[in-house]
């Protein structure tokens, strides 16, 4: 076998630290990605406790120095993964990237930081840490020797995550380990695609060893339970026996954790267990909140004749509602639904109820900050384009993190647009006197949103793509200074002739132009291609010039013609560009009434029906007895001749059975008016009051087929029809009612059309809406879009819910969205519902019709869903409904309800309906905190 020469033996040497650091890169079979940073070399370490290994990071991460603590901080029972550092000294913002992942799946997330004076400054620094494009905390270092750790639930959204040290200004960031652990989706349900949980305490109380620390491989996911127990006050219980946790658990306590328990000394019942957490505010997240949750498990057999029941309290509030007796060897929970806020410490207390023979006994708790992860991310072919690009060319910039997000740590040299409810785009990329040589890549000419593209002073060489031609966006295209040549592509040449595109290409010596490219005849090949589209230029340009002109002569001769007798005359100019047709040419297929056959229809404007901001509706009838409402304006209405058209024109044009149809309207003079098929059960508003025209109280299945059929409408408006709409106005008052209580989406005088291939929303400058419905991020922004009417519909779904209107006086006034999440933090749905219904419904339907107006309410649009979405929902809500009711009529086994009849009947036809007490006071359900207790399913709560 010949001999390897010097040269190949140090190529193998490469392709095997490659593999070795592709290897280490790969999550073991557990799932579990363990990076010890800093340490040198392709070896992993083994944790001592764990025996876990650990992978060096130098496959995690491409920037920083490693360094070692200092031999004085180096301790026996120091675990192997802090004896290294990773520090990173440049750049604003340094990375880990951990992958492969699988997109939406929950993980948890360690990150580990032992200062250990590795740097010989002896300053502990500070700096903030992010998940993504999402701050996760703030690490602040309180000392050389001090063991510091973050650690978050959250849900990837990718198929790969990164975690990001940030520079404050406070020192040098740095971190000695991360890890990385996969959980079931069903585990933490309060971590979700929109939050994440921040561990700000995990207890173990009373663990066998003082100074026992519980994790893998006792508990699974790898959590890290702190042993807790002071002697003087507590006593101890436990068990060798295994304390089981119940099907479907959604935190699965560690057995080993659950085995012990602390019970006041002396076992007096009148004593308490006692702890707390204060708040701890920062400047990202001034007013924390937390969640709390809460493990319990009786574990020793109680005699004949005991019972141990307790009360848990926070700041001297009842909690938990009633007296809760634990399981024997079985694990419990106690835990906030939504979170918690607005105090500075919160104090748990856990004392015995009357009838209880035993003190209160508690196993374990977790207390978690909650943090949003509603930022996005730089759109992904962006991100997969210039990550690309900084591989083939080594850039040497701060280009680590996500690429735009956030605005603050966007890449140097790249220009970013940002959208309300979309991922930022790269619509700028500048990497001049960047040191680039090679090809120009095909990466570049995946740029869909780049408008300026500047490779210019480079060393690059070859041709130029034609592909760049393709690129929709792009308006500058500055390849001047570099070595490249052949001849400049025919697309890119077109997109010159038609002065889309600003080609720079000076100082390519080897590039062909008019003078230098030749062909065999002496004929530059440039001028061809130039003359070429000129030509076709000047012919297309007299040809429209020719159409136009008889286009002009034939206008003119129809000006002597009769016009329609459904053209509305005497249009003023169109106000704005907003505007989606021309009003001066106005053509409406209804019937078009005068002013006195108004006065016919509606006996001289004899009954009013209802009265809006446009003016004033009648009843009437046509000469056939047909009868209509009939809206006129005022002349003392805010709205004027734009609405008034806006609205006559979309009327004509949109055709759904969930929109009010208009049969006809009057431009006469000053008067205008539209005339409506007649809604004979009025508007949703008065029938969720009471006081309709019929004085029945609506069922909750005929409040979900309304809510429904409301839906739909929306969703025709916003998908369907051409073009599309924001509506803009959405609630109760405009959603009318027939006959059969079908409901229809009326009053179009604010709707805005959109593009829909472009964006889902508008720019105005006039703000309109509703106090109570509407969207608080068009309220910021000035740019309706679809998902402000999903806002709008979500606080009309609560009105249905709940009976109320969309502002309270509670004592103060209180929006309905407010009010509603504040009594479900108990997790008693009977908090909410409208008492008129007397109980009869499902309580799951009414749990996921609250759980999507709350999601359609969302603050952030990202968070909402599409009225696609919500139409789906709402079938599935009626659906359940439909099945309780021929199902035997019991209310829902997945619920614990305040009522005492746990069998109501259900009875579709409707009740006479009793005075609604909107202003009703707060009870003890709804407190200034937000908590709730133990749930089984998402629905509805339920006691273990």
């Amino acid at each position: 076998m010949a001999r390897t020469t010097a040269g190949t033996q140090w190529l193998l040497l490469v392709v095997c630290l490659a593999a070795a650091a592709t290897a280490g890169a790969q999550p073991d079979s557990m799932g579990f990605i363990s990076i010890d940073c800093g340490l040198p070399g392709p070896a992993s370490s083994v944790d001592d406790t764990t025996k876990l290994p650990y992978s060096p990071d130098a496959a995690f991460t491409d920037a920083g120095a490693s360094g070692n603590i200092s031999a004085q901080y180096v301790t026996q029972q120091l675990g192997k993964r802090f004896l290294s550092v990773r520090s990173f000294p440049d750049g604003a913002r340094s990375c880990y990237t951990l992958r492969p992942l699988v997109a939406g799946l929950k993980h948890l997330l360690r990150a580990e930081f032992m200062y250990g004076n590795y740097d010989g400054l002896g300053r502990p620094p500070a700096f903030d840490l992010y998940v993504g494009v999402n701050f996760w905390t703030a690490v602040n270092v309180s000392s050389p020797d001090a063991e510091t750790a973050a650690e978050a639930v959250v849900v990837v959204p990718g198929d790969s995550l990164q975690v990001c040290l940030v520079n404050t200004g406070s020192g040098t960031p740095f971190i000695s380990a991360l890890e990385l652990r996969p959980l079931k989706s069903s585990v933490y349900p309060q971590a979700n695609a929109t939050q994440g949980l921040v561990a700000l305490a995990r207890v173990n109380f009373a663990p066998t060893v003082a100074t026992d620390v519980v994790r893998y491989p006792d508990d699974p996911y790898d959590r890290v339970w702190l042993p807790w127990l002071d002697a003087t006050v507590w006593d101890t219980v436990s068990t060798a026996k295994r304390v089981l946790n119940v099907e479907a658990d959604l935190f699965e306590a560690p057995s080993k954790v659950m085995q012990t328990a602390i019970t006041p000394r002396g076992g007096n019942t009148s004593d308490r267990i006692k702890f707390s957490w204060s708040s701890w505010p920062q400047p990202r997240d001034p007013a924390p909140r937390y969640i709390l949750v809460l493990y319990f498990s009786e574990l020793q057999p109680l005699p004949g004749g005991s019972a141990r029941q307790f009360y848990i309290n926070i700041n001297g509030e009842l909690w938990y509602p009633g007296g809760f007796t634990p399981s024997y060897l079985v694990t419990s929970q106690i835990y906030s639904i939504s979170p918690m806020w607005g105090s500075d410490q919160y104090n748990v207390s856990l004392n015995a109820t009357a009838n209880s023979t035993l003190p209160p006994i508690i196993n374990a708790v977790e207390v978690f900050s909650v943090i949003p992860t509603t930022n996005l991310g730089t759109d992904a072919k962006d991100v997969s384009a210039i990550t690309a690009i900084k591989m083939k060319y080594r850039v040497q910039k701060n280009w680590m993190g996500d690429p735009c997000s956030p605005k603050t740590l966007a890449w140097d040299g790249l220009t970013c647009s940002y959208a309300i409810s979309s991922p930022p785009r790269i619509t700028g990329v500048n990497i001049s006197f960047s040191g680039l040589d090679g090809d120009i890549s095909s990466s570049f000419a995946t740029f869909k949103a780049v408008q300026y593209l500047d490779l210019s002073h480079n060393n690059l060489t070859g041709s130029i793509p034609d592909a760049l031609s393709q690129l929709p966006s792009l308006t500058v295209l500055d390849l001047t200074g570099n070595q490249l040549s052949g001849s400049i592509p025919p697309g890119l040449l077109k997109r010159i002739q038609d002065g889309s595109l600003n080609l720079r290409y000076g100082n390519n010596p080897n590039l062909c132009t008019a003078n230098t490219c030749q062909t065999t005849k002496g004929k530059s090949k440039l001028a061809v291609y130039i003359a070429i589209p000129v030509a076709l230029a000047v012919v297309i340009g007299l040809v429209v010039a020719l159409f136009c002109l008889l286009r002009r002569k034939k206008q003119g001769s129809a000006r002597n013609t009769v016009k329609p007798q459904n053209e509305m005359p005497d249009a003023p100019p169109q106000p704005d560009s907003e505007y989606m047709y021309s009003q001066s040419s106005l053509q409406l297929e209804n019937r078009r009434f005068t002013y006195k056959e108004l006065e016919m229809i509606t006996n001289n404007f004899q009954r009013v029906l209802g009265r809006g901001g446009f003016g004033k509706v009648y009843d009437g009838f046509l000469e056939d007895g047909t009868q209509v409402a009939v809206k006129l304006r005022s002349q003392s209405s805010t709205q004027g001749v734009k609405e008034f058209l806006s609205e006559a024109q979309i009327l004509t044009r949109i055709h759904h059975k969930n929109l009010v149809s208009m049969i006809g309207y009057c431009k006469d003079g000053q008067y205008m008016a539209l005339v409506y098929e007649y809604m004979s059960e009025g508007t949703l508003r008065e029938q969720i009051a009471g006081s309709g025209r019929s004085g029945r109280c609506l069922t909750w299945m005929q409040r979900l087929q309304i809510a429904h059929d409301s839906a739909q409408g929306l969703n025709y408006l916003h998908k369907s029809c051409n073009p599309p709409l924001i509506h803009r106005d959405v609630k109760a008052t405009n959603i009318l009612l027939n006959a059969k209580l079908e409901a229809k989406i009326a009053d179009f005088g604010l709707s805005k059309v959109f593009n829909r291939d472009s964006d889902d929303h508008v720019s105005t400058n006039t703000f309109v809406g509703t106090p109570g419905y509407v969207d608080p991020e068009y309220q910021a922004t000035m740019q309706p879009t679809t998902k402000s009417d999903v806002y709008s519909f979500g606080v009309v779904l609560l009105e249905l819910v709940t009976g109320r209107q969309a502002i309270l006086s509670v004592p103060e006034p209180t929006s309905i969205v407010h009010w509603v999440r504040r009594r479900l933090a108990w997790g008693n749905i009977d908090n909410v519902v409208d008492t008129q219904m007397r109980g009869k419904y499902d309580v799951n339907s009414v749990w996921k019709a609250v759980d999507i107006a709350l999601k359609c309410t969302a603050h952030a649009s990202v968070q909402r869903p599409t009225m696609t979405d919500v139409v789906v929902q709402l079938q599935e809500c009626l659906e359940l409904e439909e099945g309780h009711r021929h199902g035997g009529g019991t209310r829902g086994s997945f619920y614990t309800g305040s009522s005492s009849d746990p069998n109501f009947g259900y009875d579709n036809n409707t009740t006479e309906c009793q005075s609604n007490d909107v202003s009703q006071t707060s009870t003890a359900f709804e407190m200034e905190h937000n908590f709730g207790k133990v749930s089984r399913m998402g629905r509805g709560p339920v006691a273990r």
